[in-house]
């Protein structure tokens, strides 16, 4: 560590380095909300269904985020609950449009927050209705009305509407996660 670094370390001026967690079902649109919350000089990548999981590492004003892009897929979302420990703070990504799996998005969300790992800690919940573009949307109150987010007591939370593909309602959402995980002491 050079001189530079250590002076920054004790003045404050370091980013704090943050886990997140970025979990919903499949096709809902993490892999490209990640994307779109990468600076935009960022390469661009082409998104295909996340087999396991993607690690992406990107900065903000003021942290320096890791981001677990975890696969939605059924047979994946066991590896999950590895990743609890360490993380600071989840997204967790609805297609606004997939009423029929609204469902089993309320049962991996309540398995999430039921976690021993998870249930302790006081890390902040931010939710994006995604795909808000979509003729079948429904809006976020009524996302939030399905999956119960109002009996979420012991965390902060949010849920922002959003359509990943144009950027919609992610700068938001961040803002918000930023502004949760500064107060936390990690």
């Amino acid at each position: 560590m050079g001189l530079l670094d250590k002076l920054s370390g004790w003045l404050g001026l370091r980013k704090k380095e943050v886990n997140v967690l970025c979990l919903g079902l499949d096709n809902s649109g993490k892999t490209t909300i990640i994307n779109q919350l990468k600076p935009s000089n960022t390469p661009a990548q082409e998104i295909v269904p996340t087999i396991g999981f993607n690690i992406e590492k990107f900065k903000s004003s003021s942290l320096s985020f890791t981001v677990f892009d975890m696969s939605g897929q059924s047979r994946y979302r066991n590896l999950w609950e590895h990743y609890y420990k360490e993380s600071h703070a989840i997204i967790f990504v609805i297609d606004s449009g997939d009423k029929l799996r609204m469902v089993v998005a309320k049962e991996e969300l309540d398995t999430l927050l039921n976690h021993e790992d998870i249930r302790s800690k006081k890390l902040p919940v931010l939710f994006f209705a995604n795909k808000m573009d979509l003729r079948d949307a429904v809006s976020s109150v009524k996302v939030s009305q399905m999956l119960s987010l109002e009996n979420i007591k012991d965390k902060p939370w949010n849920i922002c509407a959003s359509n990943a593909i144009k950027g919609e309602g992610l700068q938001e959402g961040l803002d918000w996660l930023q502004d949760h995980i500064k107060t936390m002491s990690l």
